[in-house]
């Protein structure tokens, strides 16, 4: 039995987010630019999101650019943003064959011109479709989110627009950049790197966390297969014990 056959399409994360590591470090041992490690990840991209969509996830998110990553050499912030704009115009024919939808979160002011446009074409292109969201997390990070929700509802709370005592998860859910989101069920990190990143802090409370020493660049769709599988083999307990749940 082959590793797709192996996973139940009624266990499915609703929600699965990957924070894809390791294209630098796969550049080096290969003797290549970071660059050449950014441009072969996009490959991985394409798999991931086509096995995903096939599979019937509904809604898949990638941390794209951090917003850290602006402190990178100049060259190579420069040369992400324009392979941005790149894989957007050559993956269009890809979410639509597919029926995914594309979404994104973060700052996304702070892009350069060109590639915040090509990424609202493809946003509004694609926003009819149904089989799939996808989002991107660009110059995104998730401290500064939670504190954007902390200053709006501040702001609501002073101006009487909402009571302090209204505030709940539920009301910060909704001012969140993923409101339109369920929680993440599987975080996926490549790379061997054991931590989050500031990745979707309050969005992976009750998440299962899957780490790979696997290079993103060679992430392919049979290792998205095993983190489902391993996923799917895991009893979610949401704070419950084993009892209460049988």
């Amino acid at each position: 039995m082959s590793l797709k056959e192996q996973i139940h399409k009624d266990k499915l994360p609703n929600h699965l987010a990957i924070i894809m590591d390791g294209n630098g470090r796969w550049a080096k041992q290969q003797g290549f630019m970071r660059v050449i490690g950014h441009e072969n990840g996009t490959k991985s991209v394409r798999q991931t999101v086509e096995a995903s969509a096939e599979l019937g996830i509904k809604n898949l998110t990638l941390y794209a650019f951090s917003t850290e990553n602006w402190n990178r050499p100049k060259l190579e912030v420069q040369t992400l943003m324009k392979l941005l704009v790149k894989s957007l115009k050559k993956e269009i024919k890809t979410l639509q064959d597919n029926n995914i939808k594309l979404s994104a979160i973060g700052c996304l002011n702070d892009l350069p011109k060109k590639a915040h446009q090509e990424l609202l074409d493809v946003i509004e292109k694609t926003k009819n479709n149904t089989n799939m969201t996808l989002t991107l997390a660009l110059s995104y990070g998730s401290r500064e989110e939670i504190v954007n929700v902390v200053k709006e509802l501040s702001f609501k709370v002073k101006n009487n627009i909402i009571s302090s005592e209204s505030i709940d998860e539920s009301i910060i859910n909704k001012h969140l950049y993923t409101q339109n989101l369920p929680d993440v069920d599987l975080l996926i990190r490549t790379s061997g790197e054991q931590r989050i990143s500031n990745f979707l802090l309050w969005q992976i409370a009750y998440a299962e966390l899957y780490f790979t020493d696997i290079l993103w660049p060679d992430f392919k769709k049979e290792n998205l297969y095993e983190a489902i599988i391993n996923y799917q083999n895991r009893e979610r307990r949401f704070g419950k014990t084993s009892e209460q749940l049988t």
